[in-house]
């Protein structure tokens, strides 16, 4: 570890200055800020090109994570796949501006890998992550106080979410997201959420350990991209091209494949088009831009975690965010169009999707129900009607679905289809947003996910259960895991309450609900929680339950055994979750279980997590401040502000 003197034999202390001349007049060097002059200095300093230094500045910001060699084999490892290869986009993009006279700036925030996480102290740091990185990214993007535009490439659960945040809240420029894509599948491999229930089925002796071992080295068939379900990494890439902000036919783009790296090339020409038209974010990013992304979010049968994130658009961009009623009204008038991993039936990959015609196809079928505005503004510089009227006719959308039939042998129109198919086959729309005594703010459900054999003929999931309460995720899981007397039985209501954002910063519980997947009877087993779902859980999992329990929520006050009755109608997409007493001969009336739960204390096994980071609580608070997670767990400076005002005033008024 102690140093000889090789190195240092071979140091030098000067160095040769870069050759030539900054591109100035004598009117700059008198009036321009001296950031100007030095930042020209500095590109000279990098060994950009003098006569080049002063062309217009475009700021690419990546999540781009780990260190590659140049034959692409590993140096550091990044944490997941979505962020390792898209270094490549950022150099893509790159090149593409520096060829059309541009000059490329390029930097990073790296993001966090939510299955990595999962079941760890990690996942206390997930959403609150997202917060932190979109500031961190919009004060990159000042710090280059020339830039001309910005082009955000991004991949993962948070890092996308992040990133188109930091471009929402920049809408005074010109920018582009370019979604990083997926992952491919593995012939004869499990998929990426499945994989992640090896541990709960070996326990329970559904699967060899030979089995587990092979199968968990082989989920991924190519090394970048999200994964191949829709969950939120991929739900986002849907999100960023239906607000607009991507280019059509961007969303679930396959990694490393050609048209990945075209993309980005695109992408880059794109951004100089509005720059060059003086297009502004903020002519894209409108209401109508928001209303859109729901009805494709509806479409999809997206994660539920975009309840979080399409709110937060909102806000960082200045419009009005979406509300219950806002996502109620897009569900009710909008089927499930799309059939893909975690939904089903078929459970078809995100490329597949892609292949199939990914958002523009699904748009074909909403602007025929008249669900969309067509006058929104892309980044294209045109309407969203115009880049579906070309899609329609174009080439690339019979060579894509031709591709698909070919290699995969799959029919395009089995993956994403219309309306009238969609409904002859059941597939009903997809988020409840079900109320009751425990959940008086509301919670939600993807009722799609529900397993089908438990739905009955009036489209309808019912089930009264008696209540398992935990306060930790790890409780829970050995619980499900444990086959002798004290774990889980079928029938069971698993209630998981403190994991709010108070709690454990609103954690991600997909072990749980991946684990009763794919265990026998874990269709049985529905699951209440004041924490979040992974976009790629299924099963009857009801989160986001407001308030949170360690806020005095009723959720925080059930016990073991209680009795809850869960009713999700599917039809009319409505639902409720109550407390009904403690014996099944005489069951409570909802407004008499809600009198029981107000006089109960909170259930002393509840208290946030001894190991909360002190970052987490804070984002907590602020959060809280702002309007909680219904409101999309952002940062809204002014209530921040009234309420540090109103508690300072209240402290000086106590001590005086």
């Amino acid at each position: 570890m102690l140093p000889n003197a090789d190195s240092i034999a071979r140091t030098r202390t000067s160095g040769k200055a870069p050759e030539g001349r900054l591109p100035v007049s004598e009117e700059q060097l008198r009036t321009a800020p001296s950031g100007d002059l030095f930042g020209l200095t500095q590109n000279a300093g990098m060994g950009w090109r003098a006569s080049e230094i002063g062309r217009d500045p475009f700021l690419i910001v990546s999540t781009s994570g780990g260190l590659r060699d140049a034959d692409d084999s590993p140096i550091a490892l990044g944490y997941h796949t979505g962020h390792w290869e898209i270094d490549k986009l950022v150099r893509a993009a790159a090149e593409t501006f520096t060829a059309n006279k541009a000059l490329p700036f390029a930097v990073s925030c790296s993001d966090p890998c939510d299955g990595r996480s999962q079941g760890t102290q990690g996942m206390f740091d997930s959403l609150p992550y997202r917060n932190d990185a979109a500031i961190t990214m919009r004060r990159l993007i000042r710090s280059l106080p020339r830039r001309k535009g910005v082009l955000g490439i991004a991949t993962c659960d948070k890092g996308l979410p992040a990133t188109l945040l930091a471009l929402a809240g920049s809408s005074d420029l010109p920018g582009v997201i370019v979604p990083g894509g997926v992952t491919l599948p593995a012939p004869g491999a499990e998929d990426a959420g499945k994989v992640q229930t090896i541990g709960a089925r070996f326990a329970h002796g559904n699967i060899t350990y030979d089995y587990a071992v092979d199968m968990g080295c082989k989920a991924c068939g190519s090394p970048g991209g999200g994964c191949q379900f829709l969950g939120t990494a991929a739900t986002s890439q849907v999100v960023a091209e239906a607000l607009g902000m991507s280019l059509p036919h961007s969303a679930l783009c396959p990694s490393g494949e050609p048209v990945w790296f075209d993309l980005a090339k695109r992408s880059a020409l794109a951004l100089l088009n509005l720059s060059a038209k003086q297009i502004p974010l903020r002519e894209i990013l409108c209401d109508k831009a928001i209303e859109n992304a729901l009805h494709v979010h509806a479409a999809f049968g997206g994660s539920t975690n975009l309840l979080l994130h399409i709110p937060a658009i909102a806000h960082a961009a200045g419009l009005r965010l979406p509300v219950v009623e806002d996502w109620t009204r897009a569900n009710r008038a909008t089927p499930r169009l799309v059939d893909a991993l975690p939904n089903g039936p078929r459970n078809h990959p995100t490329v597949q999707v892609f292949m199939a015609g990914g958002v523009p196809e699904v748009m074909l079928h909403l602007r025929e129900m008249g669900l969309l505005h067509l006058d929104a503004l892309t980044v294209t510089g045109q309407t969203l009607g115009q880049n579906l009227d070309w899609w329609e006719r174009s080439e690339l959308r019979s060579a894509t679905k031709q591709r698909l039939s070919e290699l995969d042998k799959v029919d395009p129109d089995a993956v994403i289809f219309g309306p009238d198919k969609a409904r002859a086959a059941g597939y009903s729309s997809a988020l409840v947003f079900p109320t009751g005594n425990i959940a008086p703010d509301g919670s939600v459900i993807k009722a799609t996910a529900i397993d089908p054999s438990l739905i009955d003929p009036h489209n309808r999931y019912l089930h009264t259960g008696r209540a398992r309460v935990f306060s930790r995720e790890s409780d829970a899981i050995q619980a499900i895991k444990k086959k002798e007397a004290g774990g889980i039985e079928q029938g069971d209501v698993i209630v998981l309450a403190g994991c709010g954002p108070a709690g454990t910063g609103m954690e991600e519980t997909y072990q749980l609900t991946s684990a009763l997947k794919h265990l026998p009877w874990g269709k049985h087993i529905p699951i209440l929680t004041d924490a979040r779902f992974s976009g790629v859980s299924t099963g009857a999992c009801i989160g986001h339950v407001g308030p949170e329990a360690l806020a005095g929520g009723p959720v925080g006050k059930l016990r073991d055994g209680d009795l809850i009755e869960i009713r999700v109608d599917r039809n009319e997409l409505s639902g409720s979750i109550h407390f009904i007493g403690t014996d099944p001969k005489q069951q409570l009336a909802p407004e008499e279980g809600a009198a029981v739960l107000a006089e109960r204390a909170i259930n002393p096994i509840l208290a946030p997590h001894p190991n909360l980071p002190a970052d987490t609580r804070l984002w907590a608070a602020l959060q809280a401040a702002s309007g909680g997670t219904w409101a999309g767990s952002v940062y809204d400076v002014d209530k921040i502000v009234a309420t540090l005002e109103a508690g300072r005033q209240a402290l000086a008024k106590k001590r005086s």
